[in-house]
């Protein structure tokens, strides 16, 4: 399967356009997939017909996160081309102009969690699981994704998920404001189109700049931090226990 079928757009009525996820069998995340979200993100808000975008998966799992089989061959440039890649899509989908609804019938985990926290509106499956398992990988977290986990997590939910790197279920995630709803499967997208067609008959303008409003600040503090080096860490991203950690995540 080619890059550019790692995302798949589809355009519904009221304008709403749905974004895919494509990347058998867990949409796991590297560093063209991520550039490739970014580049998707850029066109969307381009196109005065988008008013608002769902984010979903053609798998049981929305995202896996990094893929780390691929990750225990980086190298140094491999290494910063993930961190770069992580800074500037989520960046790009935490500040989106126009309303994110993803729709996350599975897991969403590590770097896939980040696709719920930087959306607008989030409805999950019953069987959806969301975390961070950046500890138990054996990486730290990126200045965009740190920032972004901070501005939408509340300190206690931060804490466990950031220092436990265990997964929490769907009732959990509603219980701490992490999800607005969580729907039977085969109704989340049901749902999303819903939710999204709602959205999209918001004044564009005025939801753009309330969520810039809201956002900005953070954004800015990302952007100042990726302007100072923070996509090329000098010495990588991995530190002497991190593929020894994959590899253990792996079995």
């Amino acid at each position: 399967m080619s890059v550019e079928n790692w995302l798949i757009r589809e355009d519904l009525e009221g304008g709403v356009t749905r974004l895919v996820l494509n990347r058998p069998p867990v949409n796991a995340l590297n560093s063209a997939f991520l550039d490739l979200l970014g580049a998707h993100l850029d066109r969307l808000q381009a196109d005065t017909a988008v008013k608002a975008v769902i984010l979903a998966s053609n798998s049981k799992v929305l995202s896996a996160g990094m893929d780390l089989k691929e990750a225990l061959g980086f190298d140094l440039k491999d290494q910063q081309a993930m961190v770069r890649g992580l800074n500037v899509s989520f960046t790009k989908l935490f500040g989106f102009p126009k309303p994110t609804i993803v729709a996350a019938s599975g897991a969403a985990i590590a770097g896939g969690f980040f696709l719920v926290l930087a959306s607008d509106y989030r409805i999950a499956g019953p069987k959806a699981r969301f975390g961070l398992a950046e500890v138990r990988v054996g990486v730290n977290f990126p200045v965009g994704p740190l920032a972004i986990a901070r501005a939408t997590l509340a300190p206690n939910d931060l804490r466990r998920l950031m220092l436990g790197g265990h997964p929490i279920g769907a009732e959990a995630a509603l219980a701490a404001g992490i999800v607005d709803l969580i729907e039977d499967a085969d109704a989340v997208m049901v749902r999303a189109v819903s939710v999204a067609r709602d959205y999209a008959a918001i004044p564009s303008g005025t939801f753009a700049e309330v969520k810039r409003q809201m956002r900005g600040p953070v954004i800015e503090t990302i952007q100042n931090a990726m302007a100072n080096g923070a996509n090329t860490p000098p010495e990588g991203w991995f530190t002497a226990e991190t593929k020894a950690a994959m590899s253990r995540m792996l079995g």
